[in-house]
């Protein structure tokens, strides 16, 4: 959702900013709305050969989780710039056939969106850089792979979860012909 071009700044964090701004109600009275808002976040089904590209990904907060890579876009930066860029940091791999794949306006109260793109036919063209807190190990699996650790519960409560889990077998073999 959209920040009101009335809403005033708040609270400006590292990642998050709150905006409120009055908003009319039905009765005639009026209260404080406010709203989140941080950095699009970008996705990448990566394939190599027959091969989907997933990472583990270690944080100082937080345990290691497999997941696609990817990451914020930086600021002025438009979300496939951001997918290429993330990729290559991530795990040393590009790509010259992009692909968007769906955007997900994820929490009601927050200006966010996360786009997912599928990058085909990577190849390893660099060392990976990770951030100075990040501790990635490519893991490089198979569409099934992919599948169970894309809907495991550590994914759960993301919107390409809830849409995986809703595929049926032939909607799951037309993503895998998609993603290849």
């Amino acid at each position: 959702m959209k920040i009101p071009d009335n809403a005033e700044k708040v609270f400006t964090g590292e990642i998050f900013d709150i905006y409120q701004w009055e908003q009319g109600l039905f009765d005639g009275s009026k209260a404080t709305f406010e709203r989140i808002k941080r950095p699009d976040t970008v996705l990448v089904i990566a394939t190599s050969s027959d091969k989907i590209i997933l990472i583990n990904d270690t944080q100082p907060d937080r345990e290691g989780i497999d997941r696609l890579p990817g990451g914020r876009c930086d600021k002025g930066e438009d979300s496939l710039t951001a997918a290429k860029r993330e990729l290559l940091e991530e795990t040393g791999y590009s790509s010259d056939t992009w692909e968007p794949f769906r955007s997900y306006e994820p929490v009601d109260k927050m200006d966010w969106n996360i786009h997912i793109y599928i990058a085909k036919g990577c190849i390893k063209s660099a060392e990976p850089t990770p951030d100075p807190g990040e501790k990635i190990e490519l893991r490089p699996t198979n569409f099934e792979g992919f599948y169970d650790t894309m809907t495991a519960p550590t994914q759960w409560g993301h919107a390409f979860c809830s849409e995986l889990l809703s595929m049926g077998e032939k909607e799951k073999e037309e993503l895998r012909k998609r993603i290849f």
